[in-house]
């Protein structure tokens, strides 16, 4: 069985070398649906609390909410970091309040004092799944993930791990020693 979870991502970016509209700096509300699996939990009966995958995508995907994206080659990236510099905002501002964990993989780069995430492709509605699953494949236990943004849509499901050990009382997944995170619960 599956349970899953939505958010609402604003944010900004272009299709640079692209042909058409996109070309230019535009903005979207983006919505990720999540999609996690496992067996019915016995303790709590559900899956996964949908509230406890939305705490665990969060950390890393609060660094595209109110952000700009651009792909690593775009001119604008070194212009936009010069502005930052010049309103000194680049390295965070006191009401940048939201920020996520910096984070860098083989596909992208959070700069969270800076509202930026610099991906190595073009920010498009595949391109923020494959990011996503990268971010959090050993996090949850995903099944399938779903992206919207404007009129463009993607998903992709995927092969899920099995069967997580998960404490009866919360329902979240245990950590090493077999202890819950959240309340204590221990095997």
């Amino acid at each position: 069985m599956r349970s899953y979870t939505t958010f609402s991502l604003q944010y900004a970016h272009r299709f640079y070398g692209f042909r058409g509209e996109a070309q230019y700096l535009h903005g979207h509300t983006g919505v990720l649906t999540i999609e996690v699996e496992d067996t019915i939990n016995d303790g709590v009966n559900m899956v996964f609390p949908c509230n406890e995958i939305k705490k665990t995508a969060w950390d890393a995907l609060k660094n595209f909410d109110h952000a700009l994206i651009l792909r690593e080659d775009d001119p604008l990236l070194p212009a936009i970091l010069d502005v930052y510099e010049q309103q000194g905002i680049r390295d965070g501002a006191p009401q940048n309040q939201m920020k996520g964990e910096a984070f860098k993989t083989d596909l992208a780069t959070a700069y969270p004092d800076c509202r930026l995430v610099v991906t190595k492709e073009t920010m498009t509605v595949e391109g923020m799944i494959k990011i996503v699953y990268d971010l959090l494949k050993d996090k949850l236990n995903i099944a399938k993930l779903t992206f919207t943004s404007g009129d463009n849509a993607a998903c992709q499901e995927y092969e899920t791990a099995g069967t997580t050990a998960r404490c009866p009382l919360c329902g979240i997944a245990l950590n090493e020693q077999g202890v819950c995170p959240k309340c204590g619960y221990g095997k």
